[in-house]
Formats: C-alpha cells, structure tokens, sequence
C-alpha cells in the first residue's frame, strides 16, 4: 500500500514537471524572439502589466497564425547539421508567418513570372534567410 502511494506521488510530480517544462519552453522562446525581458528597461508598473499579456498574446497569435498558415504555405522546418528536429519550432512559426506578412506587402511581380529583378530562386532563398534573421 505504501509503496503504492510513493509511485502515485513519485508519477504525479513527473507529470506536473512535463507541465511545467512546457510553460518554460513558452516564456523561453518570448524572451528570445519577442524580447519580453526588455519590458524591465519600462518606466512603470503599469507598463509592465500591459506589456507582458501584450507579449503573449503576440505568441499565441503567431501560433495560432503559423498553425492556420502551414496547411497554405508549402514551408519546411529549418534544420541543423547538429540538431534534427521533426516539430516546428517558435522560431519556425514565426518565421512562417513573417514570410506571409512579407509575401502580400511585397509583392511585385505576378507568381507566374521566372524573375523578380533577380532570379527567382536568389531571391526566396534571400527572403527565407531574412525571416529568421528579421
């Protein structure tokens, strides 16, 4: 009975690490690509409340958008020599949604056409480093 009651323990206080390392990951990938530690440099208080709900909310609409997106776009997770990863990354999403967000802004040639004052294949290998280094 005892030890029955430590593995019920033992299990439940993995489970909220899982739930908790999942929560770590989000503000990690906030403070790296939505810069939410700079909301410390802010004046006030209130400042600080209103930026970091703002922050949040930026990620989980970037999420929601890179979701909506991937089944539109034919986009390919970025990968590593040294790092192989088969899901998508915040950055990844972000990137995805940056490279909409610049495909109707500009937009100056008709998709049809071969060049876009460059070689087509220049440019969106151009346009693909830029939306992760952007």
């Amino acid at each position: 009975m005892k030890a029955q009651l430590v593995e019920t323990i033992n299990l439940a206080i993995l489970e909220w690490f899982v739930r908790r390392w999942q929560m770590e990951v989000t503000f990690e990938e906030v403070r790296a690509h939505l810069g939410m530690e700079t909301q410390l440099c802010l004046w006030s208080d209130l400042a600080i409340a209103r930026t970091t709900p703002a922050l949040l909310g930026l990620f989980s609409l970037v999420t929601i958008l890179a979701h909506h997106l991937q089944t539109h776009f034919s986009w390919q997770v970025r990968q590593t020599i040294w790092y192989s990863k088969s899901l998508p990354t915040f950055s990844d999403a972000l990137a995805l949604v940056r490279r909409f967000l610049w495909a109707s802004t500009f937009s100056m040639s008709a998709e049809t056409t071969d060049t876009v004052k460059v070689p087509r294949a220049l440019f969106e290998r151009l346009r693909d480093i830029a939306v992760y280094a952007a």
